[in-house]
């Protein structure tokens, strides 16, 4: 058997909603960067799931538009990459058709047959991606065109796309008879509760039912043969997928989470929008990870069962994982330990695609609305040339035969732990600890590193909390002694002296925010230990009055900016690959004291909110911040980053802003102007930041919303234990008392 290879491509739908295509090679960039090829390669990459779609080549019936495949395909040839064509991805194909057009199979044939004439070298298709799936969004839930909800919509849109299958792969093979058919499917599983075993049952067979018309197996015998001709299926249509059949040369599993589900009767358990039914009966479905006891299925249960029912060639056609940068990882690694497994039991499983390689836009509605919510891949491609994120580096590893190394791999990924039930777990239950060596974060009461530690919980990433009595980081010695002790494989240094005012007379600040962040730097270099330190928008003068790049001139006016402006400079010459994060004022859901929360607390109490009117920022929301240092942590990224929320705002407008969410009329708010707040450091009246590197923060008005949702229960919530996921003697002298609150339903509420 050949090694297990690497395969990859870009999120290629392109679907249609009402009148309009979304196009994801476009949101993506990928359509536009013929080097994203390159970057595939460079990972040792065999084969490419190439876009080649209908809708984007078609521009009017008959007449073809080569120009981007033609170059970019012959640019897969000198790089010596394979290409698997996709013709048609979760799509109905040009205007000038759909799924419930009795010609489609026979339009898309003729579309296959001009590519095959085009590229006769080509050896390997997938005329349509997911038949299945996309027959069931189309035709039986209505997301997407022609919009039908109803069973015989879902037949016919699936017996449109089979036939299309079997057609397309006639013309193709009339042009090079070697041709292979990769065809690729979302199988998925149903579970559920004793009164609905029967929908479990059906749902569990109609999951085959593509690759079963393709491998001709749907006769009278079949278990869904009523089903299908109480749809509308006719009898001669189906005799010719059976006595004809076209069956998959390589059959590719997209395994998802999400498609592994759980139907409950007891719908007082969960909330009304996962309420449905059958017409027979009513009934939850929801994700079977975030209610079963028993562990996801995943690669390894799908890989086997589809290859107990048809044996042959099988791929992983898609992993990936919307969700934090460790978990995609883990997610990756899942599926290729899964891959070689089932090869070692004899199962043919070739390769496993790193999927959605840079990223995806707009999932979270399934494709339904453009809001610009971005999932990154193997490549971020909000930073200009697309930026490669630690997948990458993690799958140029596994292509070439190396166990990859990632400290983070070392725990199980959130569908593993505990921290996945939403609901009262069903069965015997099955989860995994957090594991590996630890994160150290230091300024353990603070706003900043209790978020870290919270969202260390939730990503499974083992810590230990230091608070300023625990560790002193600018005790060279003290620091020595910690790393060596704890052996982090990286600290963050969420410590300093915050008292800006108070900075201008107090020589403890110099200490703690320009001194303590170059021991740390020092230490950990000579540990091989990364750092992640913060500086502050505070370090400009103001002047610019537009947002300030990582690369402008600091000029601080006051003793905090000039102290954070020194570490800027000597943690950098003394570890350039040193995390150095300016930021701005934080606001979050779990701090009871920073600006909205205590403005929101005097409107409570009848008193004006007094805010300053003449000071321009860029508000933080603590929770944004930190998720994309961890990101960019993980990534292995260094240097200067300037992240705050998009946005600029006076301290005024955004208690104004504020209001209007909580329902307070806007004319509480007092704007009053700095220089009557009393004597204070200086400070700019204009510190917005922006970036050059990368836009990784979402909007302040997207911020602005999630902290109003998520603020009330985030102030009733403990805070976070001092360590987490370390074993016991590593757990300090507060024992196992320091795991309590893991796994609390209040943690488990706000699970991946």
């Amino acid at each position: 058997m050949r090694p297990l290879e690497l395969w990859a491509g870009p999120e290629a739908t392109v679907n249609r909603v009402g009148d309009t295509h979304l196009d994801q090679l476009e949101a993506s960039g990928f359509a536009a960067r013929l080097d994203d090829l390159d970057r595939l390669a460079s990972l040792g990459v065999r084969r490419i799931r190439f876009p080649l779609l209908w809708e984007r080549t078609e521009v009017a019936p008959g007449d073809y538009d080569w120009s981007w495949a033609d170059e970019r395909l012959e640019r897969l040839r000198r790089l010596g990459v394979a290409p698997i064509m996709g013709l048609v991805h979760h799509g109905s194909g040009p205007r000038h058709t759909d799924l419930h057009d009795p010609a489609f199979p026979d339009k898309l044939a003729g579309y296959a047959a001009a590519v095959a004439r085009r590229y006769p070298w080509v050896e390997a298709y997938t005329p349509v991606n997911e038949p299945l799936t996309t027959a069931r969004f189309s035709g039986l839930y209505g997301v997407w065109y022609p919009h039908v909800r109803s069973d015989a919509g879902f037949v016919r849109a699936l017996l449109q796309q089979i036939h299309g299958t079997r057609l397309a792969m006639a013309a193709v093979r009339a042009v090079n008879p070697a041709a292979r058919l990769v065809q690729t499917e979302d199988i998925g599983h149903t579970s559920g509760t004793e009164p609905l075993q029967y929908q479990c049952a059906f749902d569990n067979q109609r999951r085959w039912l593509s690759l079963d018309l393709l491998t001709g197996r749907v006769d009278r015998e079949h278990p869904l043969w009523s089903y299908l001709s109480a749809s509308g299926a006719t009898e001669a249509e189906l005799e010719i997928l059976r006595s004809s059949p076209t069956a998959p040369d390589v059959i590719a599993l997209n395994v998802y989470v999400p498609s592994e589900r759980y139907l409950d009767h007891r719908l007082e358990r969960y909330p009304p929008h996962l309420h449905g039914g059958n017409g027979r009966d009513a009934y939850a479905d929801t994700e079977a990870v975030r209610v079963r006891g028993a562990a996801l299925g995943g690669f390894e249960a799908r890989l086997g069962e589809t290859a107990a029912r048809y044996g042959g060639q099988l791929v992983i056609g898609e992993a990936h994982l919307g969700c934090t940068r460790e978990e995609q990882m883990r997610w990756l690694l899942e599926a290729w330990q899964a891959a070689t497994a089932l090869r070692q039991e004899g199962v043919d499983v070739a390769a496993v695609t790193l999927w959605a390689a840079f990223g995806t836009y707009d999932w979270d509605s399934l494709l339904t609305q453009r809001r610009g919510h971005y999932e990154p891949g193997a490549w971020d491609v909000r930073s200009d040339p697309p930026r490669p994120t630690a997948l990458a580096a993690m799958a140029r590893e596994l292509s070439a035969g190396c166990p990859p190394g990632h400290p983070v791999l070392q725990g199980p990924g959130w569908w593993r732990r505990d921290i996945r039930w939403l609901y009262p777990p069903e069965g015997a239950c099955e989860c995994r600890a957090v594991q590996g060596r630890p994160l150290l974060i230091c300024g353990g009461r603070g706003t900043l590193a209790q978020a870290f530690a919270r969202l260390c919980v939730l990503r499974g990433l083992p810590y230990r909390l230091l608070s300023r009595a625990d560790l002193d980081i600018a005790d060279a010695q003290a620091v020595e002694q910690a790393l060596q002790q704890e052996s982090p494989w990286a600290v963050i240094n969420a410590a300093g002296y915050v008292r800006v005012d108070e900075a201008e007379h107090d020589e403890r600040q110099w200490r703690e925010n320009a001194l303590a962040p170059v021991v740390l730097a020092q230490a950990c270099k000579r540990w091989g230990a990364r750092l992640v330190t913060f500086s502050s928008d505070l370090v400009f003068d103001g002047q610019a009055r537009r947002p300030y790049l990582e690369h402008d001139t600091p000029q601080p006016l006051n003793a905090y900016g000039r102290a954070k402006h020194a570490a800027e400079q000597q943690v950098l010459a003394c570890s350039p690959e040193a995390l150095v994060v300016r930021t701005s004022a934080f606001f979050g859901p779990w701090d009871r004291y920073n600006f909205l929360t205590l403005g929101l607390q005097a409107l409570e109490r009848g008193e004006p909110w007094r805010a300053v009117h003449d000071q321009v920022v860029s508000p933080t929301y603590v929770p944004d911040l930190v998720h994309a240092v961890l990101d960019l942590l993980v990534d292995g990224a260094g240097g200067l980053w300037h992240l705050a929320n998009a946005g600029s705002v006076s301290w005024a407008e955004l208690a104004r802003l504020t209001c209007r969410l909580a329902g307070h009329p806007v004319d509480r708010v007092h704007g009053v102007a700095a220089q009557t707040l009393g004597p204070c450091a200086p400070k700019p009246l204009y510190s917005v930041l922006a970036s050059e590197r990368a836009a990784l923060m979402p909007s302040l008005d997207d911020a602005l919303a999630r902290y109003w949702k998520e603020m009330p229960a985030g102030l009733g919530m403990a805070p976070p234990p001092p360590t987490f996921g370390l074993p016991p003697h590593q757990q300090g002298c507060n024992g196992p008392d320091e795991q309590r609150g893991h796994g609390s339903s209040a943690t488990r509420a706000t699970a991946a």
